[in-house]
């Protein structure tokens, strides 16, 4: 049975109450000049109770302390991190505001006129008024996922025909990156899954562009569908690209964090991806996972529900 206090009393709870009740004693002493055995049992009675009320202070005590040095170093975290987030953000708009600025107080004093200049410094400023459209979109839609506004519409589908639509919309960037595109086990070409499929289309399309993004010239990005548990279905996006170091791994997800932040901004991207990606797959109630190695590659992997 467990009791709602503790009754062994621990050597401090016992030394306090040893010295209470010796300090009880003498003043008994000088003041009725008597200590008989029955008050010698009295007091070994109230010796008992005393110590087991002090261990017990003592660990409320101790509890109150580690609970209230826990709340605090919850809210150093949070701080920082607002800190942290704060900075990112103001970081990913100041520059393509100060790239737009640039072009066009310079459009403004007087490169309007030449028609060359002014259609390749629109065209840049165009640009940067996408760039910061995709940062507010996709920070929309991780606070929609946060505050439970968003939700994921299920539905039975092929995993293998929505992994066919994503290599086409990014047979693009794969020639021009030259990454081959490959399936493992492409002839099991019909594995039914129960999801969102617009979501599990942006989570594959995000993991792929940035297998495409950080792989290897002439490398390879695969996708693997493989049984994961009775009712379940893993997908791993694979690539042999750069990798990335293990002290990084459980940063990734988190929002606008870049292993490299000056290489990884020259590629682009608004630095949500992955978090958005996350927040997918959580709102699925499945797992994410990813695992790397410098200079052989990475593997993110996602289960799924099968119908």
């Amino acid at each position: 049975m467990n009791l709602p206090f503790k009754i062994q009393p621990s050597p401090q709870a016992f030394r306090a109450s040893l010295l209470i009740h010796i300090i009880t004693i003498i003043l008994f002493i000088s003041l009725f000049g008597d200590f008989s055995l029955n008050h010698l049992g009295y007091f070994a009675l109230t010796f008992t109770i005393v110590s087991v009320v002090l261990e017990n202070f003592l660990i409320s005590y101790k509890r109150k302390e580690e609970q209230r040095s826990s709340e605090i170093n919850i809210l150093k975290d949070q701080e920082n991190y607002r800190r942290e987030f704060l900075g990112n953000v103001s970081h990913e708009l100041k520059t393509p505001l100060f790239t737009i600025q640039g072009y066009i107080l310079t459009l403004l004093e007087g490169a309007m006129k030449d028609k060359k200049v002014r259609s390749k410094y629109l065209n840049r400023t165009a640009k940067g008024v996408d760039r910061i459209i995709s940062i507010v979109k996709d920070l929309d839609l991780i606070t929609q996922f946060e505050s439970g506004i968003k939700t994921v519409d299920k539905s039975n589908f092929n995993i293998y025909e929505l992994i066919d639509n994503v290599y086409d919309l990014m047979e693009f960037e794969s020639e021009k990156n030259n990454t081959k595109l490959r399936i493992r086990n492409e002839r099991n070409n019909s594995v039914m899954v129960y999801a969102d499929k617009e979501r599990i289309l942006q989570v594959l399309t995000n993991l792929v562009v940035n297998s495409i993004k950080y792989g290897k010239e002439n490398g390879y990005t695969e996708i693997a569908v493989d049984e994961y548990e009775k009712d379940r279905i893993i997908v791993r996006v694979i690539d042999n690209g750069e990798g990335i170091e293990e002290e990084h791994l459980p940063r990734l997800f988190e929002r606008f964090y870049r292993i490299d932040k000056t290489r990884s901004r020259k590629k682009g991207g608004s630095g949500l991806g992955l978090s958005i990606v996350k927040h997918i797959i959580e709102a699925h109630q499945e797992q994410i996972f990813v695992k790397s190695k410098v200079g052989i590659g990475t593997e993110f992997s996602f289960t799924l529900l099968k119908p």
